[in-house]
């Protein structure tokens, strides 16, 4: 009877010991919030998976790349600092062809001629722009720092990624600047990657995020709503409604709106940041 009482104690004993283990693990696993899938990766090339994943509520806003202007900043604000071009043999500083000579193709080249106001004629820069979006010849340009910064191109505003950010975030810009200049579509960019005929809004940030290895597939700015993890980025922050979709990245905004953008001019372009982002849904790339 005894020996009995006893077997019976030790095998309670087992089953809560069991019990307070598993409780344990599950515990752990979840970490205080919701994680995406590992076969999701950081990456996000599915382009639909990992709508679960959160930001760390606890991260420093001074760690994440600046969606909004600052107070007394100015969207007319022009960079004047040094731009390098990233090549075979390294960084070397980036120099503006002349006019009259002659690229790595051996074309020649216009020097970036500009008009009254500073901006190129509408037909010399569409032209420019198609032929940069399907030669892909464009320069990889790198700025000092951890903010990305506009400068003219041949007439173009293009952007130079900074030095310290993610290899695929340098990428994504690099690869942005394939667009700059070309009109507005709807629904660009959406039934295959290279449109000469222009780019909506959505198509505009899915082909950004498709050069950083981010995205295989391009989404309407809906389906942005649940795509990568919630909240702002440390290097990108994708800004997105059911109406409209734009993309911060490293301080630079790329959007085909000309809101707060003095230039005023529609189409996929880097503009300043806006001085605020009501009404839109923040999500970034896994990672970034």
């Amino acid at each position: 009877m005894r020996l009995r009482h006893i077997c019976t104690v030790a095998t309670t004993l087992i089953l809560l010991a069991g019990l307070a283990s598993s409780a344990a693990a599950r515990t752990k696993s979840h970490g205080g919030g919701a994680q995406a899938p590992e076969s999701s990766g950081a990456t996000g090339t599915t382009g639909t998976t990992g709508g679960t994943g959160a930001t760390d509520p606890t991260e420093p806003l001074a760690a994440l790349a600046p969606i909004v202007l600052g107070k007394h900043q100015s969207p007319d604000a022009v960079y004047s600092g040094p731009v390098f071009e990233v090549t075979p043999t390294g960084l070397v500083p980036y120099t503006a062809p002349s006019a009259g000579s002659t690229d790595a193709t051996g074309t020649t080249v216009d020097g970036g001629a500009t008009v009254s106001g500073g901006t190129t004629s509408a037909s010399a820069m569409s032209a420019s722009a198609v032929d940069n979006l399907t030669s892909g010849l464009l320069p990889d340009l790198e700025v000092p720092g951890s903010t990305a910064e506009e400068v003219k191109v041949d007439g173009l505003g293009l952007a130079a990624a900074p030095e310290s950010a993610p290899p695929a975030v340098q990428e994504v810009i690099w690869n942005a600047n394939r667009l700059i200049g070309l009109p507005y579509l709807w629904g660009g960019g959406h039934r295959r990657w290279i449109s000469p005929g222009g780019y909506d809004c959505s198509g505009t940030v899915s082909f950004a995020l498709h050069g950083g290895g981010l995205l295989n597939t391009p989404l309407d700015s809906g389906q942005f709503e649940h795509w990568g993890g919630r909240g702002q980025g440390e290097w990108m922050t994708i800004l997105t409604n059911a109406g409209h979709a734009y993309l911060d990245v490293a301080g630079l905004r790329l959007d085909t709106s000309p809101a707060y953008d003095p230039s005023d001019l529609e189409g996929p372009r880097w503009r300043p940041l806006r001085p605020n982002n009501v009404g839109y849904f923040k999500r970034h790339p896994f990672g970034y």
